[in-house]
């Protein structure tokens, strides 16, 4: 092998760092936490937190604690889950969205209910029966790309949340969202940029006293309410399958729990859709987006999973065998680790406790950003870098709560292995067809608002292969 081979091999590539904001300033205050925390949550975090396993400051007179010690978070997220609960500011910003009575926000006995009766439905068996659904949507999207190989700029966001959306749709309820779709993007992008940031009084404020927000908010909950039951209504009237359930509502509408026999309520059944379509496109058509910006970045890479997708057939409109797409699903699961969807897990305590050496009290808040796990000096080498062969042999599996792009424990994502089988395929199927190339000069800088958004939607020239 030549030397011009050996240093084009993955391991001897220079991997690509892309750009990051910068560690937020030491000392920084209260209100100016605040402030940051409205443009981007991810801007909070000083030098220390990606150093340390744990680091204690105050906030409004309380503790906060943000951990980065795997043990610590196995405690906190399985061991002794039940004494940590949302905390409230996170509830007064997702209830209006995703309802108080879907699965992200309940607790306790409602909680474990749901779970129990969730579970038939997301088990690798029901996501197998929807892949069909995620092709067919994918399959439309490389074709309607087709339009952009023109040489102008396509917005690749965009593109992702229209796919992650339709693909929830025919998912959910075996049609197209393309009659609702604008409407739901609407309700979705008017909460994310009016009403999800928390204000000062939102943080301040008991949760059952209203803060200002709160009104907005709530006549936002009351259209919304309407549009979702718009849309169950659409989907009952197709009524039920005759045989074998043809869809996530199907499988939802006949789902019980095993213990009770209970079936889900009306407004359940409402905040269990919010939650499914919300969490579920808005998430993968992040980590989509991560993904194709990462690999416009590394050509090399790009080509390597081109190839991979062409050889199992991902450039023809037909199946797919995801375990087969092992390099495809490297450079996802590394894009989740730079930019996980879900940023921060924010949990209140509910009762002492003692975490990595610390005294935890009453109503402190435990932090665990996988966005500061993820890239912890101690945890990972050259933790700034794409480099998918982290997740592919040799290299050894990262330790189980060093890597938490769905959560872990009992409430881990229960739509971890439908998100990770939609935004394979999709990566293989859109990579096998087009060529990308970033054609932006602006940097693009994530933010953490409700997820980990890029801050502007870059250019990018699509190609035909």
């Amino acid at each position: 092998m030549s030397i011009a081979e050996v240093l084009e091999t993955p391991l001897h590539r220079l991997p690509v760092v892309p750009p990051r904001p910068d560690y937020a300033p030491p000392g920084m205050s209260m209100f100016g936490r605040i402030a940051q925390m409205r443009r981007s949550a991810i801007g909070t975090w000083g030098e220390r937190a990606y150093r340390e396993d744990i680091v204690k400051s105050k906030f409004l007179g309380r503790n906060s604690f943000t951990v980065n010690a795997p043990d610590a978070i196995k405690h906190v997220l399985i061991d002794n889950y039940e004494n940590y609960d949302r905390t409230h500011v996170g509830k007064r910003v997702l209830r209006p969205i995703l309802g108080e009575e879907g699965l992200l926000l309940a607790h306790g006995k409602a909680w474990k209910h749901q779970r129990r009766t969730l579970a038939p439905p997301f088990s690798p068996r029901a996501v197998a029966m929807l892949v069909p659904h995620m092709l067919a949507a994918t399959d439309d999207m490389v074709g309607e790309l087709a339009g952009k190989c023109n040489g102008g700029p396509a917005d690749l966001r965009e593109a992702m949340q229209r796919l992650a959306l339709d693909i929830a749709g025919r998912t959910m309820f075996s049609f197209s969202l393309e009659k609702h779709g604008p409407t739901l993007r609407r309700f979705v992008n008017f909460y994310a940029e009016h009403l999800a940031s928390p204000h000062f009084l939102d943080v301040i404020l008991p949760l059952n006293w209203p803060s200002p927000r709160d009104f907005k908010r709530a006549k936002f909950r009351r259209e919304w309410t309407q549009f979702l039951n718009l849309l169950i209504t659409e989907r009952r009237a197709l009524g039920a399958s005759e045989s074998a359930p043809r869809d996530l509502f199907d499988l939802m509408v006949a789902a019980r729990d095993p213990e009770t026999g209970v079936a889900f309520s009306d407004t359940q059944l409402a905040d269990q859709v919010a939650t499914m379509i919300l969490a579920g496109h808005e998430t993968t058509a992040t980590a989509l987006f991560w993904s194709l910006y990462l690999l416009s970045l590394d050509r090399n890479a790009q080509e390597e999973l081109a190839a991979e997708a062409r050889a199992n057939g991902a450039h023809q409109r037909r199946e797919l065998d995801v375990t087969k797409l092992k390099f495809t699903r490297a450079v996802l699961d590394e894009a989740m680790r730079l930019y996980p969807p879900a940023y921060l897990i924010a949990r209140a305590a509910l009762g002492p406790d003692t975490v990595a050496g610390q005294s935890i009290a009453k109503r402190d808040v435990i932090m665990i950003a996988p966005w500061l796990l993820h890239r912890h000096e101690k945890l990972w080498e050259n933790p700034h870098a794409f480099m998918p062969q982290r997740f592919l042999p040799p290299s050894p599996q990262p330790d189980r709560f060093a890597y938490l792009p769905f959560g872990v424990g009992p409430r881990v994502c229960i739509g971890a292995q439908f998100a990770l089988t939609e935004a394979t395929l999709a990566l293989a199927k859109i990579l096998a067809n087009y060529r990308v190339e970033i054609i932006s000069g602006q940097p693009v800088m994530p933010i953490g608002i409700v997820v980990t958004a890029p801050d502007h939607s870059p250019d990018f020239r699509i190609t035909r292969r």
